[in-house]
């Protein structure tokens, strides 16, 4: 079994179109320790985001295979999979992925109250806190602005202490401004929390916060750096 916390070889994904067979990842390999920061970056449609998927295990290669946390779960099926993301990731969306019918302070304690945790309400109070929505834990989404959903999101992607926090274009719907002050919030809770990091990002200033870089280009590795 790999070392590393997060390790995929041979990754392919294709899928079936009414032109025929598209080829969207084409032997990636991948390899992240615990407590690294990778960054994910590439042209739209080179591959970013279903790599994430496949290696959190939201979805499955073609061929290949996935490690996380000592299970492989391209050998696992859906609901042994789900085990595992609930175990050990967390998520961070660019359209930040919060339940309309929930309060903020809800929205965080769900994960929290799906694992059993009998401190839900005081660990959701405490992560709001840290990303300064102490005040707004009543609001419903549709009463913050972007910036504060995706603090929200944040907070609730920590609460649940993740092994590896997964970042889907974490900035990309807000202004530079508002980007940046999550950037910095999403970096220092992770140096906080000692997370193993993996963002997708087009934003060459974000990755190059990250300790190493994948770069991607139709669906091949086209290069690391670290």
């Amino acid at each position: 079994m790999p070392t590393s916390l997060l390790y995929a070889t041979g990754l392919v994904k294709r899928v079936s179109t009414a032109t025929g067979e598209l080829t969207i990842l084409d032997d990636v390999d991948v390899a992240v320790e615990q407590g690294a920061q990778l960054a994910v970056v590439g042209e739209s449609g080179s591959g970013k985001t279903t790599l994430l998927g496949i290696l959190a295990g939201l979805d499955l290669p073609s061929a290949g295979q996935v490690w996380l946390d000592g299970a492989e779960i391209t050998a696992l099926d859906e609901e042994q999979r789900a085990r595992v993301r609930g175990r050990s990731v967390g998520f961070v969306f660019q359209s930040f992925q919060l339940i309309d019918s929930l309060t903020a302070l809800e929205n965080v304690m769900l994960p929290l109250e799906l694992r059993g945790d009998g401190r839900a309400r005081q660990g959701a109070r405490e992560f709001l806190q840290r990303v300064g929505l102490a005040a707004r834990t009543t609001h419903y989404p549709r009463q913050l602005s972007g910036g504060e959903q995706q603090r929200v999101a944040i907070a609730r992607a920590f609460a649940c202490a993740p092994k590896v926090l997964f970042a889907d274009e974490p900035t990309g719907n807000l202004d530079t401004r508002t980007g940046a002050r999550i950037a910095d919030l999403l970096f220092n809770l992770n140096s906080e929390e000692a997370t193993t990091l993996v963002l997708v990002t087009h934003d060459a200033a974000l990755a190059a916060r990250c300790g190493a870089t994948l770069a991607l280009e139709a669906g091949r590795i086209a290069g690391v750096q670290r």
